[in-house]
C-alpha cells in the first residue's frame, strides 16, 4: 500500500510580493505564483503521481494553487475538501501592514517575537501554537485516516498551517519548527509507514 501525502504551500501571493502580513486576508496569486503552481503540477505529473483526494484552506490563494496543480496533472475532477482549519495563521492587528512599517511602529524585537516565537501572538491574532491547535486536529481526524487507508492525498495550504502538520511528520520541537522554511509552490512528498511515521521524504524543488 502506498501511503502518499503531498504538502504544498500556495504560490507567491500579491501580498507576499508587497511584503505585507497576509494572514486571513483573501488575496490572490501573482503571475509568479501562478507559474510556481503550474510548475509544481508538472513536476508531480512527471513523477507519475496521481491523487485520490485533496484538501485546502478557505482562502483563494491556496485554492487557486490547488486548482492550477490539478489542471497541470489532468485531475480537475478530484474530490476537494476546503476547511478554514487549514487557513494561514491570523496575524490580527498586523494583517495588511507592511512588515517594515510594523517594525517601525512596534520595534524590531517585538515584531520578531510575534513572527518567530511559538506561543506569543500578535495583538488580536494567533501564535503558531494557536495555529497548530486548529490545524493539527484536522489533520489527525480528517486527513491522516485516508492516507493510512491508501488514499493518495494532496494538501495545498499555507506556511504556518503546513508547519503544524510538518511539526508532527518531521518530529520538530517548538523551537525547530519556527525555523522550518517552506518555499512557495514547492511540493513536499511524504510516504508514510502504517504507524503514520515518515518512511520517505522528498522536496520537489525546481
Amino acid at each position: 500500500m502506498e501511503r502518499l501525502l503531498v504538502l504544498i504551500r500556495h504560490g507567491q501571493s500579491e501580498w507576499n510580493l508587497k511584503n505585507l502580513f497576509t494572514g486571513w486576508r483573501d488575496v490572490d496569486l501573482t503571475e509568479q505564483g501562478v507559474s510556481e503552481a503550474k510548475a509544481a503540477g508538472k513536476r508531480l505529473k512527471e513523477r507519475g503521481i496521481r491523487f485520490d483526494v485533496a484538501y485546502t484552506s478557505a482562502l483563494k490563494r491556496a485554492q487557486r494553487t490547488l486548482g492550477l496543480v490539478l489542471d497541470e496533472m489532468g485531475q480537475n475532477s478530484l474530490t476537494i475538501h476546503k476547511d478554514k482549519a487549514l487557513n494561514e495563521r491570523d496575524y490580527g492587528d498586523l494583517n495588511g501592514l507592511n512588515k517594515d512599517d510594523a517594525r517601525k511602529k512596534w520595534g524590531e524585537e517585538q515584531v520578531h517575537i510575534w513572527r518567530r516565537s511559538y506561543d506569543t501572538p500578535p495583538p488580536g491574532g494567533e501564535s503558531l501554537k494557536d495555529t497548530v491547535a486548529r490545524a493539527l486536529p484536522y489533520y489527525v481526524q480528517e486527513i491522516l485516516p485516508g492516507v493510512l487507508r491508501g488514499e493518495r492525498t494532496l494538501v495545498a495550504a499555507h506556511g504556518n498551517s503546513l508547519r503544524a502538520l510538518i511539526m508532527v511528520l518531521e518530529k520538530h520541537t517548538q523551537e525547530s519548527i519556527i525555523a522550518r522554511e517552506l518555499a512557495t509552490g514547492v511540493p513536499i512528498i511524504y510516504k508514510l509507514n502504517a504507524d503514520a511515521t515518515v518512511a520517505e521524504k522528498l522536496d520537489l524543488a525546481s
